[in-house]
């Protein structure tokens, strides 16, 4: 056999030779290898481990039959300071008397602790039963033995048996038999695996561990209760003493004293009671007089107020005293009652607060929290350990909503309430007469405890003003015409208006922000639109010799379907949308615009006005007008009105054909009538006291002359086309 000597190696310089010498040597089985290897690591074994808790023992071949001739020993051992338990499950060895042939016995340090054989079933043998087996100490010996004749070796299995470490109750065995004494000379507190002793109140541990002393050190105390008394109690101490107990709780929490009844310190009698000069129990509160107390007579209970007590306890060696004994309890500092909160309350009610309660402040509804002038949104506050609260109780001031908004084109009315305040009621209402609220229902707002104005009215969330529109504050008392006409007095046609732009016409306000004209007034002979900055706009004016400051539009919409150059008047409408809204007064409203069934019947009058040519005096010619004038003309019948333009057509070119967007007014005699400078300007229709825009003038021939008639277009046909250009612009 081939040695390798590599002792003199350490372990890595060991492994590695082996690796050296089996890569040299390729032809050698490498179980023999192995077997090299195996045998170095083994020169380093691991530590021994404590032994183990609990573990299992069975006999040779178990469960199969143990063979014959055997002698076997289980040295079994469990950690210092516990006891060895065995409890065999199972147990099947030859019986015979006494166990003289097989037999498995336990044994404690030499000591017998049973012999057994047999079966459960058995009538010979002793068997162990399933009750464990106690050891007095921590090992126990295993001795199994058999001969060589077992005529039943087949069928007899042997054993099995669990063992587990039981902890050792060191305190509860006997005073060991050499005097020594007990473990323990006062208290002794059993452990896992060993024991500890302790020692009275009053008494500390020496330095064997096991006796104690007489003490008097006392300590601090800082459990919320506890128990305390004198050394020795309630037997006189066998020396002088001089004692120092301190209680000291957590801030905020005071100290009771409770003497028990049995209470003795030596005293002597004195006219006022009993004095203490040698022996005495002296308690100090801080900021208090010490309270000294001797005697026969317990002092009961005794209320300090303080989280801090210090007892001291004073005996000499001469006298007798039995001492004393008390409890102490804690008990949460008392804050005062917290009052009320007017428009408010305070949870929890309580009948006493102490140190660490809350309390918490909530108003009324409609009211809010306020302290140092400033609003909080939540209030809460503790019981210090001072016995003060550590904040002061809020007030609750009534909330208020703020001005209610504003109301364009009108106003708002105080109903009930003040400044705002919660619950206030007001009431919005529009300037009138040019406007009216919106559904024509008064809306009342009441201040609400979210501090928004919200409307008594479920229908109506915000209020509205809308112009109002056809009702003029002066209306005329006669109607006369244009033509050599009277002058409108003022307020009686507040919707008309002067325009200035490639010639003057007229219009009608039909909104805060639009006018209503003919498209030709805003468009010259080549089609080309009039410029927003060249046009100027005048309104609430009679006398156009007194203009007052133009107004500019911010945009121009003409119909597209005028043709102008083709003198085709066909859809001779525009709208005009103004750079600012306009207020309305009693000089500038708007005229309504038809209703969607409206009907233009004829003979119905109308009125027609206008700053255009007018009759001189004595038919002496027609001169264009400064002053607003204004004539009653009756709707023509259609098939009237197209005999006349077919006839003027036979007469003269260039006449524009009649179609079903337009419409004639005037007599068949003349002298009424519009003229130029009119155009642009409304023929209204009055109904239900509202005049509407029925027509707007257009073109005609021959101002007021017989057989001829002012043809206008007819607003009603295109309702459609002026909504969508108002609502998209």
């Amino acid at each position: 056999m081939f040695y390798l000597n590599l002792r003199h190696l350490l372990p890595q310089q060991r492994i590695s030779s082996l690796m050296d010498l089996f890569n040299s040597k390729m032809g050698w089985n490498s179980c023999i290898i192995w077997f090299v290897f195996v045998s170095v690591c083994e020169c380093w074994p691991l530590p021994d481990s404590d032994p183990p808790m609990h573990g299992e023992v069975q006999s040779p071949l178990y469960p199969q039959p143990y063979p014959p001739n055997l002698q076997e020993q289980w040295d079994l051992s469990v950690p210092e300071g516990f006891q060895i338990q065995i409890t065999f499950t199972h147990l099947d060895i030859e019986a015979s008397g006494g166990c003289y042939y097989d037999s498995l016995t336990v044994l404690y340090d030499k000591k017998l602790l049973g012999r057994f054989c047999g079966d459960e079933n058995s009538a010979d043998g002793h068997h162990p039963g399933y009750q464990p087996i106690l050891s007095p100490g921590n090992r126990l010996t295993l001795m199994f033995q058999t001969d060589g004749n077992n005529p039943e070796r087949h069928q007899n299995m042997g054993f099995s048996a669990h063992y587990q470490a039981i902890d050792m109750d060191e305190c509860s065995a006997p005073e060991p038999a050499d005097g020594s004494g007990p473990l323990c000379s006062q208290i002794c507190l059993n452990t896992l695996g060993s024991y500890l002793c302790s020692c009275h109140h009053g008494y500390e541990l020496r330095s064997d561990q096991r006796s104690c002393v007489l003490t008097c050190g006392g300590g601090i105390f800082d459990e919320p209760e506890g128990y305390l008394f004198s050394p020795a109690y309630p037997n006189p101490p066998p020396q002088a003493l001089s004692c120092q107990y301190i209680i000291s709780v957590e801030s905020g929490f005071t100290v009771t004293l409770n003497f028990t009844d049995n209470f003795h310190i030596e005293s002597m009698d004195t006219p006022d009671g009993p004095s203490c000069p040698y022996h005495w129990l002296q308690i100090t509160i801080p900021d208090r007089e010490p309270i000294k107390l001797c005697g026969g007579t317990s002092p009961g209970l005794i209320a300090t107020n303080s989280n801090t007590v210090r007892l001291e306890y004073h005996t000499d060696e001469e006298g007798l005293s039995n001492g004393w004994s008390l409890d102490y309890s804690t008990h949460r500092v008392k804050c005062p009652f917290p009052g009320a909160v007017a428009r408010g309350r305070i949870t929890p009610v309580l009948t006493e607060y102490f140190y660490r309660d809350h309390i918490y402040v909530r108003c009324d509804q409609g009211y809010k929290l306020m302290m140092d002038g400033q609003e909080v949104e939540s209030f809460s506050t503790i019981c210090q350990s001072s016995g003060q609260w550590h904040l002061p109780l809020p007030e609750c001031h009534i909330i208020d909503c703020g001005e209610p908004e504003p109301l364009l084109n009108g106003g708002v009315t105080f109903l009930s309430g003040f400044q705002n305040q919660y619950r206030s009621v007001v009431q919005y209402h529009c300037n009138e007469p040019f406007y009216s609220l919106l559904g024509g229902v008064n809306v009342s707002f009441i201040c609400e405890s979210d501090r928004k104005w919200r409307s008594t009215n479920e229908v109506v969330v915000s209020p509205t003003c809308i112009p109002v529109c056809g009702r003029p504050t002066n209306l005329l008392s006669a109607y006369q015409r244009i033509i050599g006409g009277s002058e409108a007095p003022k307020n009686t046609i507040p919707w008309q208006v002067l325009l200035n732009s490639n010639a003057r016409g007229g219009g009608m306000v039909i909104a805060d922000q639009w006018i209503l004209t003919a498209a030709h007034v805003v468009m010259d002979e080549n089609g080309q639109k009039a410029s927003t900055d060249t046009t100027r706009i005048f309104m609430g004016l009679t006398d156009a010799q007194n203009l007052s400051s133009p107004v500019y539009p911010s945009s121009i919409h003409v119909h597209p379907g005028y043709n102008n150059p083709n003198h085709d008047y066909n859809n001779d409408i525009a709208l005009i949308k103004l750079q600012d809204p306009i207020t309305f007064h009693s000089s500038i409203m708007p005229v309504c615009l038809p209703a969607k069934d409206a009907t233009y019947t004829t003979g119905l009058m109308g009125l027609v006005s206008g700053f255009g040519l007018t009759e001189g005096k004595n038919n002496s010619g027609q001169f264009m007008t400064n002053k607003l004038k204004f004539v009653q003309l009756p709707v023509v019948a259609q098939e009237v009105c197209s005999n006349s333009v077919n006839g003027l057509k036979k007469m003269k070119t260039g006449i524009p054909n009649l179609t079903d967007n337009m419409f004639c007014a005037g007599i068949p005699e003349g002298g009424k009538d519009s003229c130029q400078g009119d155009s642009g300007s409304a023929f209204t229709l009055r109904e239900n006291g509202r005049f509407w825009a029925a027509g707007i003038v257009s073109w005609g021939m021959e101002c007021g002359k017989q057989g001829t008639y002012g043809v206008y277009t007819r607003v009603a046909n295109y309702l459609d086309w002026i909504t969508n250009i108002m609502q998209e612009n």
